[in-house]
């Protein structure tokens, strides 16, 4: 829970770097998030109010964490786009994602896991 608030309190921050650890345990908060919002959608009978709320509250973190996270491993936050590649974009930017962050410190800033 500590890295899905360490996120948030990183609400718009694109600079610097995040651990592999920080960006999966916010994946998967967000996920049982967005579970919860939307079992609470279907028990009042509203069609995504709450689930659509959360997903827009979160927007701009989850961004920032990937960006982060590209940082990580070198590459730059307009990686993301590759998500946009059919098919093969996706895969790649989850292995991206679970790719080891680099050991030394690199042009976004020094290594997370130092400070750990």
């Amino acid at each position: 829970m500590k890295w899905y608030l360490k996120v948030l309190n990183q609400y718009a921050d694109f600079n610097g770097r995040a651990r592999r650890q920080e960006y999966w345990m916010f994946v998967v908060f967000n996920i049982i998030f967005s579970a919860a919002a939307g079992a609470i959608d279907s028990i009042l009978g509203t069609y995504m109010v709450f689930a659509g709320i959360y997903a827009l509250a979160l927007l701009i973190p989850a961004l920032a964490v990937s960006v982060r996270r590209l940082h990580d491993i070198g590459k730059s936050g307009w990686m993301l786009l590759i998500v946009l590649i059919p098919a093969i974009g996706a895969i790649w930017l989850i292995i991206l994602m679970a790719t080891e962050g680099q050991s030394t410190n690199n042009q976004y800033g020094a290594n997370p896991k130092a400070f750990a």
